[in-house]
């Protein structure tokens, strides 16, 4: 940029409360959604807004805010997009309130942040001309310290010690998955994605993105191609998966690949490695995405449902149904039968039983204390159209199937694991099934169950004939 162009700017560094008729240039490094909001002074009416953050220079950055009406916010928010470099014109400084603003939104090193109006000032994307390499480079710049950061190995190494904690990570990106639309009990509209991370000790890691803005972003990494810093995510333990995950919150600031030493030497090893140690489908099904259920609404019997599974054959995309059904078969009490098996928590592989060592991990589970029991076992489902063979059941799914505990389950005579058989075999279920490829299920096919639970007999007879879209 010619010094010139460079002198008709103020930089963030000498922003103060009340300056006017300023002209700042950046480059955006976050945004947030669109959200409304109740407007006290006109009741029935509602007030829009946004957030981004742009930045000019390696330590300095500032948040920029906008309130107006839904036109002016969504045509404002949808005019530029992360990575873009932006002129804001005659924005209104103030004095940042530290407490409450950090609480819920991104830190920044400014104590001054910026309010647009739709009346005074204006927003637009940078010219070519007008653009500085420099400025550029600046969305490969953590905003934390390059060397504050958990890999996915601490994580599990420190396994719920850190639940509710946020923190930075960095790692690879596995997999991205498709975002997943849904509307609530209140039809509020959300929608969901999860991304699959990884590095050199853990295989596979879930962290998830609620913001359209975070999910447009997601739907941009190449998988196996590009490492991420993720700065202040929420660390959970999920009860689901019976393991750890991220997820992006409001606080959060993701940099694609980070031009730090230690992003460059991951950057390196998933180069390097990109064609080894692929999840396989069995664990893909195990790591899978908690779905909403209440997005599944498509009742099947099961004759219909295998005229849809051959319909869909050779199909990456899975399908989901409801099945009203009685499971036909259940061998809990069959001492032949394996229906508990350790994972490793880092991974989701079964260990090798003899020396309780992952192999996919290449770690001696039992020392890192990262071995767990988990339901694994395959029952048949049976409707008055026929039976759905090898349908699997695991992990807590199983445990609010069968209404108890691994621990429990093990701690049960043979006789108690029989009457508790029988009171699903007599019973008609409502079971949420997901269809998948895989190549080492029967016909190709996998059926994974998400929920079964006793039904409503009312319920279950208005839907015995299926409607669902075949």
């Amino acid at each position: 940029m010619a010094n010139f162009v460079l002198k008709t700017f103020t930089t963030l560094s000498d922003l103060c409360p009340n300056m006017a008729n300023l002209k700042i240039i950046g480059i955006v490094i976050w945004k947030t959604d669109v959200k409304g909001f109740p407007d006290r002074k006109n009741i029935g009416s509602e007030r829009y807004t946004f957030s981004f953050i742009v930045r000019d220079s390696p330590t300095h950055f500032v948040n920029a805010t906008s309130w107006g009406n839904e036109d002016y916010i969504r045509s404002l928010s949808d005019s530029f997009r992360v990575g873009e470099c932006v002129i804001i014109e005659n924005p209104l400084i103030q004095r940042k309130e530290f407490e409450r603003e950090e609480k819920f939104g991104p830190a920044t090193p400014s104590d001054c942040k910026l309010l647009l109006s739709e009346n005074h000032s204006t927003v637009k994307v940078c010219s070519s001309y007008e653009v500085d390499t420099k400025l550029l480079s600046l969305i490969h710049l953590p905003v934390k310290e390059s060397r504050d950061y958990y890999s996915l190995g601490d994580i599990v190494a420190n396994g719920q010690s850190l639940d509710g904690r946020i923190i930075n990570v960095l790692a690879a990106v596995r997999s991205v998955g498709e975002p997943k639309f849904f509307t609530t009990s209140d039809r509020r509209k959300g929608q969901r994605c999860e991304v699959k991370l990884y590095d050199e000790m853990q295989s596979s890691f879930a962290m998830i993105c609620w913001d359209n803005e975070a999910i447009l972003l997601a739907q941009s990494w190449i998988p196996r191609e590009t490492v991420i810093f993720a700065s202040d995510v929420r660390i959970s333990f999920d009860k689901f998966r019976n393991c750890m995950t991220a997820t992006v919150i409001s606080k959060t600031i993701i940099t694609t690949n980070p031009d730090i030493p230690e992003g460059n030497i991951l950057l390196n090893f998933i180069r390097e490695n990109k064609e080894t140690n692929p999840l396989d489908d069995e664990v893909e099904s195990y790591l899978k995405e908690s779905i909403n259920l209440n997005t599944i609404v498509d009742v099947y019997t099961v004759e219909q449902l295998k005229v849809k599974a051959l319909k869909n054959a050779g199909k990456a995309d899975p399908f989901y149904g409801i099945l009203y059904a009685y499971i036909s078969t259940l061998n809990i009490d069959d001492e032949t039968t394996k229906v508990v098996r350790n994972r490793c928590s880092g991974c989701g592989y079964f260990v090798n039983e003899a020396s309780i060592t992952c192999t996919t991990c290449n770690k001696d589970s039992s020392e890192f204390k990262s071995v767990f029991a988990s339901f694994d076992m395959l029952i048949d489902l049976t409707d008055h159209t026929g039976t759905l063979h090898s349908c699997s059941l695991t992990g807590s799914v199983a445990e609010e199937t069968l209404g108890c505990t691994v621990n429990e389950f093990l701690a049960m005579t043979d006789e108690q694991k029989t009457a508790r058989k029988w009171q699903f075999l007599l019973e008609r279920s409502k079971i949420y099934l997901k269809f998948f490829l895989s190549h080492k299920a029967r016909g190709g096919l996998r059926i994974s169950v998400l929920s079964c639970k006793l039904a409503d007999p009312v319920e279950a007879s208005r839907n015995l004939s299926g409607q669902g879209n075949i």
